[in-house]
């Protein structure tokens, strides 16, 4: 079976743990492909999925996504970066926005004639972000159930747990996480540590042994 997973920086794994890679890993008699974009909205995943159902002509699409369209509606600083790097409509992805064009990359996926897959994504970088988390994966949970696609909660499995009033996100933030991928910085366990994470190092990008986790849940939620 051919499987593409299509998201955002957590599919794409160069930041952090590499999940899709360890489904691979250990289900070596199927095609896993990483069509993860860093910084990607549900908005960017609508104009790439025709792509990638032409190009690999997958048998399923697992779709995580919303992460940056919660940061990006509720981190007011973060938005030129969407709007300039990632072509969002002043950027930002409303929850309506949102809900709209889940729906339709869904839809899009199906007349594809590809098996579609949901991963609701987790975070733990304060409350605000956590909220508003929340409220994204519930409008996709609602979306794909109405169109009998399966889910995958992931933020059920990691709860966002003592959570800190960290403040709001920054275009500086975004410029670090640039700067840490073009050096190769791996420093992940003492970052988690150093800021008081529980299954990821900065808040968003998972630890590599939590990613190796969330393969294993993959490969149950598949059953491949």
């Amino acid at each position: 079976m051919r499987v593409v997973f299509l998201g955002n920086s957590l599919v794409w794994g160069g930041y952090g743990g590499n999940f899709v890679e360890e489904v691979a890993r250990l289900a070596p008699e199927h095609d896993i492909i990483n069509a993860g974009v860093g910084g990607n909205t549900v908005i960017n995943l609508v104009n790439r999925v025709d792509g990638v159902l032409s190009t690999y002509e997958p048998d399923s699409i697992v779709v995580a996504v919303g992460g940056n369209d919660a940061i990006s509606y509720t981190q007011p600083a973060t938005r030129p970066y969407y709007q300039h790097t990632h072509h969002i409509p002043n950027g930002y992805v409303s929850p309506d926005t949102f809900e709209q064009h889940y729906r339709e990359l869904l839809m899009r996926i199906q007349l594809g004639f590809a098996q579609a897959w949901v991963m609701l994504e987790p975070t733990e970088y304060n409350p605000a972000i956590v909220d508003a988390m929340k409220q994204y994966n519930d409008l996709a949970r609602d979306v794909a159930q109405a169109m009998n696609v399966p889910v995958l909660d992931l933020m059920r499995h990691f709860p966002p747990n003592g959570l800190r009033d960290r403040p709001p996100l920054s275009l500086d933030t975004i410029h670090l996480i640039g700067k840490r991928v073009a050096e190769n910085w791996t420093d992940y366990e003492a970052e988690k540590e150093r800021e008081g994470y529980t299954f990821t190092f900065d808040g968003f990008h998972l630890m590599p042994h939590t990613a190796a986790q969330v393969a294993k849940l993959v490969i149950d939620f598949l059953e491949l």
